[in-house]
C-alpha cells in the first residue's frame, strides 16, 4: 500500500530563514576595495601581493647559501659546539623576519569602513521641493577644521568612501581604501602601512638590517679562518670561497637599503610623523600637533595595544539592493545620477535642438519635418538649422538659467534648461519656422504662376 511522504518539517519561518541565509554574503566577498583575501577573509593583502613572493625569495635565498657554504663549515671551528649557534641564530633570525613580513602584509592596516551614503549636510536650509534624482543645490565642503592638541588641522572629504577622513588618514589609490594614520604603500610587502601594522613594518625592516649585518660579518669571519688555516693572502682566501664574495656584495648593497629605512623611520618615530606627512606637510617649518617627545613617541608605537580592526571581513551581510534615491533635507540624492557626458567632457553647452530634444522626451513626441498633414501642407516643425542659429525672441543677450548639480564635492557642472524655458523656446522657434515655410510656399506659387503665364 502506498503511503504518502511525511509532511515537511520546515515551517514558513524556517523557509524564510533559509531564504535570508541564501541572500547573505561575507564582507570580503563584496569588498569594494582592491584588496585580495586569503583563507575566507582571515588574511587581507594589497592588489600587488605578488611582490611579496619576490621579497621572501630575496630573504631566503641568500640565507640558504650562507647556511650551506659558510655556516656549515664554521660549525667545527669553534670549541664546545658553539659553532652550531651560528646556524641556529641565522635560521631563527630569518624565521622572525618572515613572520614580521607576514604580519605586516596580511593584516588590516587600519582601513576605515566606507559609508553607504554621504553624511548629512550640517545646517542645510535648501528648498524642500527638490525633484527626485537631484541633489540639493549646495556643495559639500571639501575641508573641515578640527583642533588637535590646540592646533587647527584640516580634514578632507573622501568622495570614494563618502566620509570625512579623520586626522592623519589618507586614501590609498592602490588599495582604494582610506587608511588610518597612513604612512605609505609599500610595494615590497604588497600592503599599505598604517596604524595597525606600522609597528610590524618597522620591526621587519630592523630585523632585515640585523640579518644583513649578521651574514656579512660571518662571511668575513670565514675568510679570515681560511687565511689563518692556509697562511695565504686575503685575495687568495676570497678566491677559495666565491659564495662568500657574492654574499658580501649582496648584503653590502642590501644594508644600505634596509638600514637607511631603519634610520629614516627611527627619525619619524622620534618626531611622531608618518612618511606621508613628512613629504607633504614638512613639520620642520611649523608645529607638529602630534609630537609628544621622543620617549612618549616611541612608547606610543611599541608599548601600546594595537586597536582592533574596524572591519569584520568574515561577517555575513545582506546583499546590497539596487541603489535608490535618498531624501536629504527635502531633496533626493543618488550616487548614480546620469550626467550628460558629451557636455561635461567636451566643455560645451547643449545646442538648441539638443535642448528641444530633451523637452520632447518629457512633454511628448513631436512630428518630424518629413510628416505632412491631410491637405498636403507641411506641418509646423522645428527646423534644425534655424533652431540652432536663431535664438527665440526676447532671449537675445540673455542666457538660459541652468540648474547646478553637485557630485559630493567635485566640480562637475551639468547643464539643463527648465521646462518653461524649453516650452517658450520651442514655441518661438516653431513660429519662426512656420513663417519661413509660408513665405517660401508663397514665393514658389508666384514663380509657378509667372512660368505658366
Amino acid at each position: 500500500m502506498y503511503v504518502g511522504p511525511p509532511p515537511s518539517s520546515r515551517t514558513p519561518d524556517s523557509a524564510a530563514g533559509a531564504a535570508d541565509e541564501s541572500a547573505m554574503v561575507r564582507t570580503y566577498q563584496v569588498w569594494k576595495g582592491s584588496n585580495l583575501f586569503l583563507l575566507q577573509g582571515r588574511f587581507i593583502f594589497g592588489p600587488d601581493v605578488r611582490s611579496l613572493f619576490l621579497t621572501i625569495f630575496l630573504i631566503v635565498a641568500p640565507v640558504a647559501v650562507f647556511c650551506v657554504f659558510v655556516a656549515r663549515k664554521l660549525m667545527d671551528d669553534f670549541p664546545h659546539d658553539l659553532g652550531i649557534l651560528i646556524m641556529v641564530v641565522v635560521i631563527a633570525l630569518t624565521l622572525f623576519d618572515l613572520i614580521l613580513l607576514l604580519l605586516t602584509s596580511g593584516r588590516d592596516p587600519g582601513i576605515i569602513p566606507r559609508n553607504a551614503h554621504p553624511p548629512e549636510l550640517e545646517g542645510y536650509e535648501g528648498s524642500s521641493e527638490v525633484r527626485p534624482g537631484h541633489t540639493p543645490q549646495s556643495r559639500w565642503p571639501r575641508m573641515k577644521d578640527v583642533v588637535v592638541n590646540g592646533i587647527v588641522v584640516k580634514i578632507k572629504y573622501c568622495d570614494t568612501c563618502m566620509l570625512y577622513r579623520p586626522p592623519r588618514c589618507s586614501h590609498c589609490s592602490i588599495c582604494n581604501n582610506c587608511v588610518e594614520k597612513f604612512d605609505h604603500h609599500c610595494p615590497w610587502v604588497g600592503q599599505c602601512i598604517g596604524l595597525r601594522n606600522y609597528r610590524f613594518f618597522f620591526m621587519f625592516v630592523f630585523s632585515s638590517t640585523l640579518l644583513c649585518l649578521y651574514v656579512h660579518a660571518f662571511c668575513w669571519v670565514y675568510i679570515k679562518r681560511i687565511m689563518n688555516a692556509e697562511d695565504i693572502s686575503l685575495w687568495k682566501a676570497m678566491g677559495k670561497t666565491p659564495a662568500s664574495i657574492v654574499l658580501l656584495v649582496y648584503t653590502f648593497i642590501s644594508v644600505w637599503f634596509v638600514g637607511g629605512l631603519t634610520v629614516f623611520h627611527s627619525y619619524l618615530i622620534s618626531t611622531n610623523q608618518s612618511t606621508y606627512e613628512n613629504f607633504r606637510y614638512r613639520y620642520d617649518q611649523r608645529a607638529n600637533p602630534y609630537n609628544r617627545g621622543i620617549f612618549k613617541n616611541f612608547r606610543d608605537v611599541f608599548c601600546t595595544s594595537i586597536p582592533a580592526s574596524k572591519n569584520n571581513f568574515r561577517a555575513k551581510i545582506p546583499i546590497e539592493p539596487a541603489i535608490t534615491s535618498r531624501r536629504i533635507s527635502g531633496g533626493y540624492t543618488s550616487p548614480n545620477i546620469r550626467k550628460p557626458v558629451s557636455d561635461i567632457e567636451m566643455g560645451r553647452k547643449p545646442a538648441w535642438n539638443e535642448a528641444i530634444g530633451e523637452a520632447d522626451e518629457n512633454a511628448g513626441s513631436i512630428n518630424n519635418h518629413d510628416n505632412l498633414d491631410k491637405h498636403g501642407d507641411s506641418a509646423d516643425v522645428v527646423s534644425p538649422d534655424l533652431s540652432r542659429m536663431l535664438p527665440p525672441e526676447g532671449l537675445e543677450g540673455r542666457s538660459i538659467s541652468h540648474h547646478r548639480r553637485s557630485s559630493w564635492g567635485r566640480g562637475n557642472d551639468s547643464w539643463e534648461a527648465s521646462n518653461e524655458t524649453l516650452a517658450s523656446s520651442f514655441g518661438e522657434s516653431k513660429r519662426v519656422s512656420g513663417n519661413s515655410n509660408r513665405n517660401l510656399t508663397g514665393e514658389n506659387q508666384q514663380a509657378q504662376t509667372n512660368f505658366k503665364a
